[in-house]
């Protein structure tokens, strides 16, 4: 027969060696201070016994379904996070007096007097792929890729971060009334804008080739072949050389980029348990006890 204590204990591995030490210190006359024990009453013994029960319970309730809401979100992130970029440029390139998207940058819409919706386009898409990271984190450790891959998924949300916040230099011919060419000299703002997109486009480049290693050793050749597809890609279109066409190809490249993300995110999502389910897994795993 296995007593109420005991069921408790056992669906909570985590409090497992405390609720054992606080078991001893009770039946000793003892209490569990930083791995020593010290002298206490049985009534302090009992009372504590009765907390790490609830501290169970709690646990017992709140995982791993809770977990798995937290976790759905936090991938949900990187999903959405490249179709809003997208659309909130496209609006601003069809509505922005002066700005033409065949043929300006889109980094240049942070300038002017409505450059803070571009600025907030940036630091949003940056904040929810670090919020994405965190979400593979949870999911990827401790198998192969699980550590860096997350790291530099949030890298290039760090990398978008920066280069909305530090705006590039106004030039060919926008915001209205700027220089009709490159501008004469770069800005410190500017040039950390440019190590923005450099970090966010590196690091998106390294996770590719985490995840490469990682679907490669699972033998998934279909989403190996898409690691190295999506790098390729991008590549080309962005070191293709015609500089009448950067402004389309800048979109192409993020495009590429904000779609392997997504799938990628995606694919982690749909594995995942549904949390109604775990938790009553959880629920009636110590009752079989």
């Amino acid at each position: 027969m296995t007593s109420k204590h005991e069921t408790l204990t056992k669906g909570a591995p985590s409090l497992l060696p405390r609720v054992q030490d606080s078991e001893s210190a009770a039946g000793s006359g003892g209490d569990v201070r930083y791995g020593a024990v010290a002298p206490t009453s049985p009534v302090r013994a009992l009372h504590r016994c009765r907390e790490t029960e609830e501290m169970a319970m709690s646990q017992q309730t709140a995982y791993p379904g809770a977990q798995i809401v937290q976790t759905t979100r936090l991938l949900a992130c990187g999903i959405v996070a490249g179709p809003l970029f997208l659309a909130v440029w496209l609006i601003q390139a069809f509505t922005r007096e002066g700005f033409d998207p065949t043929y300006h940058p889109l980094s240049l819409l942070s300038l002017g007097n409505l450059g803070w919706i571009q600025i907030a386009n940036f630091a949003l898409t940056g904040a929810l792929y670090v919020a994405c990271a965190a979400g593979m984190w949870r999911v990827l450790r401790p198998g192969r890729g699980g550590t860096w891959g997350p790291i530099l998924v949030g890298a290039n949300g760090i990398g978008l971060i920066v280069a909305g916040v530090f705006v590039t230099d106004a030039g060919a011919g926008f915001p209205p009334g700027a220089p009709a060419g490159a501008p004469e000299q770069i800005s410190w703002h500017g040039l950390l804008h440019e190590l923005g997109f450099i970090v966010a486009t590196v690091s998106w480049l390294a996770a590719c080739f985490v995840f490469l290693r990682r679907f490669a050793g699972l033998k998934q050749w279909g989403w190996a072949a898409a690691c190295i597809a999506a790098p390729v890609a991008v590549l080309v279109v962005l070191g293709w050389p015609d500089l009448d066409s950067l402004a389309v190809r800048l979109v192409i490249g993020s495009a590429i980029s904000f779609g392997f993300v997504a799938a990628l995110a995606a694919r982690l999502l749909r594995r995942l348990p549904d949390p109604a389910v775990a938790s009553d897994r959880r629920l009636a795993a110590p009752q079989r006890g």
